[in-house]
């Protein structure tokens, strides 16, 4: 089976994005990627948006990047998802099946060794056996940002934020997308 030139670009991205972050000493892994988030992007817990300013956003891939980048943690944190591959419709997510649970795991535990492992959600938690953040979307910004401080050694000071600030901007990002 031929690859498409789509497929051939996230390929792409993936990889450089794996390349820079070859270094990192903290392993995020979540569920799955999103419908609109690396589904579309190639690289984890990231919007198109986020990569080339235009496209569809999501609300977690905001959230996740904005709280890496204020605790001055995004160029040492590799982020990666349990199903590494979307489950699902364009238009919608789903659970992640056993069998794609199991069928992933030999890439994280790759990705992990030499690396803190900290599992973002219950999904990720219960595949890896990693320590437990709270996922950031529905409400759980301050949460997600409170559990990444905590395991990344205690943190430095840093400018404090309001999640529901996050939130909101997550929203703005989205909105042009629904909007008729």
């Amino acid at each position: 089976m031929r690859e498409g030139p789509r497929a051939r670009l996230l390929r792409r991205r993936l990889a450089g994005y794996l390349a820079e972050r070859g270094h990192a000493r903290f392993l995020l892994v979540g569920e799955a990627p999103g419908y609109r988030g690396a589904r579309v992007s190639g690289v984890p817990f990231t919007s198109e948006r986020q990569v080339t300013g235009a496209g569809p956003a999501e609300a977690t891939a905001t959230i996740v990047r904005a709280t890496l980048e204020e605790l001055e943690l995004e160029d040492d944190t590799l982020c990666w998802n349990v199903v590494p591959t979307h489950p699902g419709t364009e238009t919608a997510n789903r659970r992640p099946t056993r069998a794609e649970i199991e069928g992933g795991s030999r890439f994280h535990e790759q990705l992990a060794r030499g690396r803190r492992l900290l599992a973002v959600g219950r999904v990720a938690e219960a595949a890896t056996g990693a320590a437990y953040v709270r996922h950031p979307s529905h409400g759980g910004a301050e949460a997600f940002r409170s559990g990444l401080l905590r395991f990344a050694a205690g943190g430095r000071p840093v400018r404090r934020f309001h999640a529901k600030d996050l939130e909101r901007k997550a929203w703005r990002d989205r909105a042009p997308l629904v909007r008729r």
